[in-house]
C-alpha cells in the first residue's frame, strides 16, 4: 500500500515539472496572457486518468500554484489594481488549472469517455477564462468589440481552442 502511494506521488511530481516545463515551450502568446503551448496540460489530463479525478485535482492545483509562481513577474507588468490580481488568481490560474484534474472523470469508458473527459475539463478551463474576461478584463477591450461577452468568447477561444484539440488528439493517441 505505502509503495502505490509513494508511486503516485513519484509520477505526480515528474508530471507536474514535465507541465510545467512545456508550459514554457509557447507556440504563441496573447497580449494580455493566454498562450498556446506544446501540449503543457497534458501530463495533468493524464495523471487524472491514470489517478482518478480526486489525485487529478490534487495534481492539477499543485499545477496552477506552479504556474502563478511561474507567471506572476509578466502580470506584475499589466498594472492591475487589488481586484483585478485576485480575480486573475483565482479565475485565470486557481481555478482554470485546478479545472484540468476533471479530465479523468471518464476514464472507465474507454478512449472515448477519455476524449471526452479531456474535452470537458479543458471546456471548463476556457469558462474560468472566459469569466474573468468577461467581469474583470474587460477594461482591456478593443473598440472593435461592443459586447463584453463576445470579447471575451473570441479573446479566450484564440488559445483554448488550439489547446483544447492538441490535447484531446494527444491523450487519444496516448491511450
Amino acid at each position: 500500500m505505502k509503495n502505490v502511494y509513494i508511486r503516485k506521488l513519484t509520477v505526480s511530481a515528474v508530471f507536474i515539472a514535465l507541465a510545467t516545463a512545456l508550459s514554457f515551450i509557447k507556440l504563441w502568446t496573447n497580449p494580455w496572457g493566454g498562450s498556446v503551448t506544446l501540449l503543457s496540460m497534458l501530463p495533468i489530463v493524464l495523471l487524472s486518468v491514470m489517478f482518478g479525478v480526486p489525485w487529478g485535482l490534487f495534481s492539477a492545483l499543485v499545477y496552477a500554484m506552479l504556474q502563478i509562481g511561474v507567471d506572476i513577474a509578466g502580470m506584475m507588468s499589466w498594472g492591475m489594481d487589488a481586484r483585478l490580481w485576485i480575480a486573475a488568481i483565482v479565475f485565470d490560474y486557481l481555478l482554470a488549472y485546478t479545472v484540468i484534474g476533471v479530465a479523468g472523470i471518464f476514464r472507465k469508458k474507454g478512449a472515448v469517455g477519455v476524449c471526452l473527459g479531456t474535452a470537458a475539463a479543458l471546456a471548463l478551463r476556457f469558462v474560468s477564462h472566459f469569466v474573468s474576461g468577461y467581469f474583470f478584463f474587460d477594461i482591456w477591450m478593443p473598440e472593435t468589440f461592443s459586447n463584453s461577452a463576445v470579447y471575451s468568447v473570441v479573446y479566450n477561444g484564440t488559445y483554448m481552442l488550439p489547446e483544447l484539440i492538441a490535447t484531446v488528439i494527444a491523450v487519444f493517441a496516448l491511450y
